[in-house]
């Protein structure tokens, strides 16, 4: 993934200040940007040098025909031919390295920030644009706010979602600690329905609203992976299956959106009006080794190393993508707003983007026992980011074209199902059981409630 080296080049049409510019909302390196065009200085003229040498064979070569025609002697054009091969041998592989290695460095420059990102690198600084409350507007003309401990039916006695969990009889966390390792988990009885009806409620949401409906492989070759995912996740976040050669080289996926982005992959969309946008409701199971986050939400399986997901994943021509970004957004939030649970959405920091996104959106839901806001939505816009490294272009090139027109891709997520059942659960409780949402009856063979099946252990009271 990575910017158009273009940007970094006046001569080209770029503008190398907004790229630094970019950098320095996102509290990243503005050095990067110089090194990277040093870099591509040095390219180009290794590459230009290597030209220049094939030009000087074509005009010996041009030499050789004639006086060999003629039975002269060829041998001093023949071996300063000889020398310009060997020459151009060298050079062809100096200009792979010198390319390879600022096309490298290149992928670390972020993608160019959006105006209307608000500019911090604390966290602490994300923008709430809206909230929702199922109970809607006070008479004060505000949404309702949600309350510490009081949930959907529930104002006194709130447990948290673990502990829910545990008494409906639907998860098996020490189990499975005990045959996967940390956070590892088993779905038993109602808990597999309860997963099962988010998964299809989910699909069928967004089939309704015109996504296809596409289920990607589980993993990926490392060469495919590289080009979508980012460096630091290789270590951070994707578990690697061990084989010999780069052919055997995979990668567990982390989103359905990795694998769903390189679909296209070296394709053209040459009539964008009639073939976009393309719109993918992604369903995977999702593996992440979530290095880094020890000690964050250790309860249950809201932060597990496996998970079901239903992802938003669109390609759009370049002109309709934050048009995209904003539908994508309204999808969750209608998605949750069905499901009758609190949130706030929030606006990113730049400070906090990765680098392949110029704008994120995060849905954060309503948690009554812990009294938080919880992210369970997140939703990006890379605009040409990584389309550029997987070459899926759009549009007819004109003479006189100087610059490729990649599309522009989207994601987001709408449903993480176990992180969603978290927070469902925990909203929905009853004294007696837990209350079956109304959206989800029709995947539950009609029920409305599931009762507790067992008490807490007397250490976790």
């Amino acid at each position: 993934m990575g910017i158009d080296v273009q940007m970094l080049q006046a001569e080209k049409g770029g503008d190398i200040a907004a790229v630094l510019a970019s950098q320095k909302k996102r509290f990243a390196s503005e050095e990067l940007v110089n090194e990277v065009l040093a870099l591509y200085k040095k390219w180009v003229a290794i590459d230009f040098e290597r030209n220049q040498a094939q030009k000087d064979v074509n005009k010996i070569q041009k030499e050789i025909g004639p006086k060999k025609k003629a039975k002269e002697d060829c041998t001093e054009l023949l071996a300063a031919k000889a020398e310009m091969d060997t020459k151009i041998v060298q050079l062809a592989a100096d200009s792979k390295a010198a390319e390879e290695i600022m096309r490298k460095k290149a992928q670390q420059i972020g993608n160019i920030v959006h105006e209307s990102v608000p500019i911090s690198e604390s966290e602490d600084d994300n923008r709430v644009e809206r909230t929702y409350h199922p109970d809607g507007l006070t008479p004060n003309g505000e949404m309702t706010k949600p309350q510490l401990g009081v949930g959907r039916t529930m104002t006194e006695g709130i447990l948290s979602h673990d502990e829910v969990m545990f008494r409906l009889d639907i998860l098996e966390m020490d189990r499975g600690a005990k045959v996967a390792g940390h956070r590892g988990f088993y779905l038993t009885g109602d808990g597999v329905d309860l997963n099962q009806a988010m998964i299809t409620y989910g699909l069928n949401f967004l089939k309704e609203r015109g996504f296809k409906k596409i289920m990607p492989p589980f993993f990926m070759n490392r060469s495919q992976m590289a080009k979508t995912a980012q460096l630091e996740e290789f270590d951070e976040a994707l578990y690697k299956i061990e084989g010999a050669g780069e052919d055997n080289e995979k990668y567990l996926i982390a989103t359905s959106e990795q694998p769903i982005s390189a679909l296209h992959s070296d394709e053209w969309f040459d009539r964008p009006s009639e073939q976009l946008p393309l719109k993918y409701a992604g369903y995977s199971t999702c593996f992440r080794k979530e290095a880094g986050s020890s000690g964050r939400d250790v309860l249950g399986i809201f932060r597990i190393h496996q998970f079901e997901k239903i992802e938003q994943f669109v390609i759009t021509d370049p002109t309709s993508s934050w048009e995209m970004f904003d539908e994508m957004i309204g999808n969750s939030e209608a998605f949750y707003q069905s499901l009758g649970l609190p949130y706030q959405l929030i606006s990113i920091v730049s400070g906090a983007l990765n680098n392949a996104a110029a704008k994120k959106y995060d849905l954060e839901a309503w948690f009554p026992h812990q009294g938080v806001y919880k992210e369970l939505v997140s939703v990006s816009n890379c605009t040409d980011y990584q389309s550029r490294t997987l070459e899926v272009r759009c549009g007819v090139k004109k003479q006189g074209d100087t610059k490729k027109v990649y599309t522009h891709m989207l994601n987001g997520t709408l449903c993480a199902t176990q992180r969603a059942l978290c927070c469902l659960v925990e909203n929905y409780q009853r004294p007696d059981g837990l209350e079956i949402p109304e959206a989800l009856r029709p995947y539950m063979q009609g029920r409305d409630f599931i009762p507790y099946a067992r008490e807490l252990p007397p250490k976790r009271k």
